[in-house]
């Protein structure tokens, strides 16, 4: 055991979170994002039964977001036939969690369209596939430094 980390990241993704340098980039993907066959050059995490939220709040506490970067945690946007239908409450979440540990709080969010967010995510140095439930969960996270 040791102190100060959050229970909920694992022995395998804090030794990830320790080899990523300044500008890696690491994925946390929800329930229906193919984690295996986008990261099949990359390191892939198994987290299931954790929801994005969770893992970002504890992933935050130790990983610093890139300040050189206009926006270090990229959301998946949503499909035009998904534009006035789907609600993503979550993206509310994520904005006050990274406000919480980073000064630029929602100005440090940014977003892809979603075919660019899988060709960026299979450029990460890690995928975290997790069980979150809700839709355009999705969100790659680029490291900084101390």
């Amino acid at each position: 055991m040791l102190k100060g980390i959050p229970k909920i990241i694992s022995p395998e993704l804090l030794k990830v979170l320790c080899e990523m340098g300044h500008g890696d980039r690491i994925v946390l993907g929800d329930g229906n994002f193919p984690s295996a066959s986008v990261g099949k050059d990359a390191i892939v995490i198994r987290c299931d039964g954790h929801g994005i939220p969770e893992l970002l709040d504890a992933i935050l506490q130790v990983f610093p977001l890139d300040t050189y970067a206009e926006a270090p945690a990229m959301l998946m946007e949503l499909m035009d036939c998904d534009k006035g239908r789907v609600e993503t409450p979550i993206w509310d979440e994520y904005a006050k969690i990274i406000a919480s540990h980073d000064a630029r709080g929602k100005a440090a969010m940014g977003s892809y369209e979603r075919f660019e967010f899988y060709e960026q995510a299979k450029k990460c140095y890690a995928v975290v596939a997790t069980g979150e439930s809700a839709i355009y969960a999705n969100i790659i996270l680029q490291k900084g430094v101390i």
